[in-house]
C-alpha cells in the first residue's frame, strides 16, 4: 500500500471504539489527532506503546492532540484491553484493515525468516485541516512516544 506523506489529505474513517461507540476523524477536524497503528492489543510491545502514550496523554492534551489508536483487533478486546491498561483515549477496531492500508500501514512485514501481509506500526499526525503533518512507518513500540513528542517539538 502506498504510504501518506506529508501534506496529504488523511482518509477519513468511521470506526468503532473499545467502548463502542463511533469515532470520526472527521468529527475531529479542527483538532490535532495522532493516529496510531498497532499490531495487536496485550502483545507485550503494543501494551508498552499503548502505555507510553497513556502516560503522556495530558501533555499531548495540554499542547492540543488527541490520540487515537488502531489495530484489527475486534472491540471487545480494545475494552479489556482499555480496561486492564487504564487506556483513556479511543482504541478503535479495524477488523478488515481497510483503514490500515488507506494510511499505508498494512503491507508486507517479514519476521523470522517469513514474509507475510500484515499491520505496520506506524504513526500519523493529521492537523486541524485534515492533512498529514507527520507519517512515521515502521516504528520500534519502545521510545516511540518520546521520540514523537521531539518530532513535534514538544520537548
Amino acid at each position: 500500500m502506498p504510504r501518506l506523506s506529508v501534506g496529504d489529505a488523511a482518509p477519513d474513517f468511521n470506526l468503532t471504539s473499545s467502548d463502542s461507540s463511533t469515532v470520526s476523524l472527521a468529527d475531529l477536524r479542527g483538532r490535532s489527532v495522532i493516529v496510531y497503528f498497532y499490531p495487536a492489543a496485550a502483545t507485550p510491545g503494543c501494551t508498552k506503546e499503548a502505555c507510553d502514550f497513556r502516560d503522556n496523554l495530558n501533555s499531548l492534551a495540554s499542547a492540543g492532540y488527541a490520540v487515537l489508536g488502531i489495530s484489527p483487533d475486534n472491540v471487545d478486546k480494545l475494552a479489556k484491553f482499555a480496561a486492564d491498561e487504564a487506556l483513556t483515549f479511543p482504541l478503535l477496531s479495524d477488523p478488515d484493515h481497510a483503514v490500515a492500508e488507506a494510511y499505508g500501514a498494512w503491507g508486507e512485514k517479514k519476521n523470522y525468516g517469513k514474509v507475510y501481509e500484515g499491520l505496520i506500526r506506524s504513526t500519523v499526525v493529521v492537523d486541524p485541516e485534515g492533512k498529514v503533518s507527520l507519517a512515521q512507518y515502521n516504528v520500534k513500540a519502545t521510545g516511540h512516544v518520546a521520540k514523537l513528542r521531539r518530532d513535534l517539538g514538544l520537548d
